[in-house]
């Protein structure tokens, strides 16, 4: 068995994050800043703005955290979408009232909105450029091989499919909708994983030498699990993301890799407009 260890390339990643940030703050004097807005309390929320906070103090990236109740958010989005010492932000899903979330996160400034997850984003979402991130710095083949999404999910599976799709890769998804969900994962030579069901991949639905990335998070009794069963790290010959430290470190790495080119975007547009950065 061969596993893909996000964590290790995540230290890589970081090391070359942390010399960006450096040259925008001794070259451009502009030191990159990240906004959440959350509005909702509860452990795990709490665990990620914890891990986020920690991630940027280590590249001299800014976070504030903005703890809100949801009626205070278009206002505050409107004052952050100001704000030129903000260049990223993001609204912690899930949302007290997530029948607002399209709503609001279209508010977010396109330049700003740094998980993607407004119609006109200026980036590309975290989770899925993680995975993408991880099957490169494995030398996985995508070319000729034929891809499944299990899921798709606004975070992860549709703007995947589209990423794949664009660069004109063999790509299907299977969803709730997909009848004999085993015989469509046999015929897979890359599987990519992201319902947050435990459990719902077996180890005799996988075709042998395939390769397995679980982007799927959930909880059961207690635990963090993902949507591959345990029996399928029995099989030896597949090339697989562990239980932990797969794509979520990756994950918190693409997320700031936008910060930075939002605040670079900062730098272009200064160097474009000279006058207009004087003014």
């Amino acid at each position: 068995m061969k596993i893909l260890n996000g964590k290790e390339l995540a230290e890589f990643i970081a090391e070359r994050q942390a010399h960006q940030v450096r040259a925008l703050i001794q070259a451009h004097d502009i030191q990159p800043k990240l906004a959440i807005i959350v509005t909702v309390d509860n452990p795990v929320i709490n665990l990620y703005m914890r891990l986020k906070t920690e991630y940027g103090a280590s590249l001299q990236i800014e976070v504030e955290i903005h703890k809100v109740d949801q009626a205070e958010v278009p206002e505050l989005i409107e004052r952050l979408n100001a704000d030129d010492g903000v260049h990223g932000i993001i609204i912690q899903l899930p949302l007290s009232d997530p029948t607002q979330t399209d709503d609001l996160v279209n508010l977010v400034a396109p330049n700003k909105d740094v998980d993607a997850l407004g119609v006109n984003a200026s980036f590309d979402p975290a989770t899925p450029m993680a995975i993408l991130w991880l099957l490169a710095g494995y030398n996985v083949e995508l070319r000729g091989k034929h891809i499944l999404l299990v899921g798709r999910g606004k975070l992860v599976g549709a703007p995947l499919e589209r990423m794949l799709a664009a660069s004109d890769l063999d790509v299907e998804v299977a969803d709730r909708s997909t009848k004999n969900l085993t015989k469509v994962v046999n015929g897979a030579d890359i599987i990519i994983t992201a319902t947050g069901s435990p459990a719902i991949l077996f180890a005799d639905m996988i075709k042998p030498g395939a390769v397995v990335v679980d982007a799927g998070v959930a909880s059961e009794d207690g635990k963090t699990v993902g949507d591959v069963a345990p029996d399928v790290f029995t099989r030896d010959d597949l090339t697989i993301t562990p239980v932990k430290g797969g794509v979520g470190p990756l994950t918190v790495c693409a997320l700031f890799d936008n910060v930075i080119r939002a605040a670079r975007l900062v730098v272009d547009q200064r160097e474009t407009n000279p006058a207009e950065a004087d003014a």
